[in-house]
């Protein structure tokens, strides 16, 4: 018994420093994770003070993840660790673990340009390849957009960087273009009146750039009449659907005919079928 409560005498400091610092690195962690927390709400109050609100989701991740970056190193030190000899075998590591993931790393690193050269911003409609949405955020690693039909896509940075981006929201008017089909016996310019008098009645079209009519094409079975107009960017859909909705009622109430194809089938020589497409109009052809 002796000998035992002599060890443990002799235990006793080891076990009340080993103990004290398991008590400051919990300190060290809890006060970790509140610093993590109000680093966290001061940078998202930054939307408040004027800065894009693109760039906040990055700025709060690399700030949490340094600041337990920093929590981490304290509570080494604690326990005695090497620090320096520990930060330099974390870097040599990182290159690493950098080479096994350069796809990773080119996302970070596709990230911080788009950040930098701002191509797209929160809130803003693109495209890139076949994918379409509305931006919600741009991370270290992904963007993430909702399509029109309601879907959450997050995509690779560097997929959204490799391909063409076509921003459709980032500048204030876009130009809407309709073409009005007409048949070869109706009379043009009263097809061109039609047009003009539905710009006319359209109050969101902007004056200036003026808008533009044209006879776009002599097609197989129809006159192809073409409006340009400009709109700003907010009412693009709107004005385009409304036209689109007054175009065949205001075309009709001018005795005007919106044509289609028509297919003929001839018989030749006594059974020998040959299938002939003629642009006849319905007029035409009633």
């Amino acid at each position: 018994m002796d000998g035992l409560k002599a060890q443990l005498e002799e235990l006793w400091p080891v076990m009340m420093g080993v103990g004290l610092n398991v008590l400051w690195a919990l300190l060290a962690l809890l006060v970790t994770w509140i610093a993590a927390k109000i680093v966290a709400r001061g940078i998202n109050r930054l939307g408040e003070k004027g800065i894009d609100e693109t760039l906040i989701p990055v700025l709060e991740t690399l700030a949490v993840w340094g600041t337990y970056v920093i929590g981490g190193l304290v509570v080494l030190d604690i326990f005695g660790a090497n620090t320096t000899s520990l930060v330099a075998l974390l870097g040599a590591a990182g290159i690493a673990v950098g080479l096994a993931l350069k796809d990773t790393l080119q996302c970070i690193a596709a990230g911080f340009v788009l950040l930098g050269l701002r191509p797209f911003r929160v809130g803003e409609t693109i495209q890139f390849g076949s994918t379409i949405g509305t931006v919600r955020k741009i991370g270290l690693f992904t963007t993430e957009l909702d399509t029109p039909d309601g879907l959450r896509i997050s995509a690779p940075n560097d997929k959204v960087w490799g391909e063409t981006l076509t921003n459709f929201t980032r500048n204030a008017s876009r130009r809407i273009e309709i073409i009005a089909s007409i048949a070869y016996g109706d009379d043009i310019e009263t097809g061109m009146n039609v047009l003009r008098k539905l710009v006319a009645e359209e109050p969101r079209i902007l004056a200036e750039p003026e808008p533009a009519y044209a006879v776009r094409a002599l097609a197989d079975s129809s006159v192809n009449l073409h409006l340009r107009a400009w709109t700003t960017t907010d009412d693009y859909w709107d004005v385009y659907w409304s036209l689109m909705k007054k175009l065949k009622p205001a075309l009709e109430a001018e005795g005007l005919t919106i044509p289609f194809p028509q297919r003929e089938l001839h018989i030749v020589n006594g059974g020998e079928q040959k299938l002939v497409d003629k642009a006849r109009t319905a007029a035409e052809n009633p």
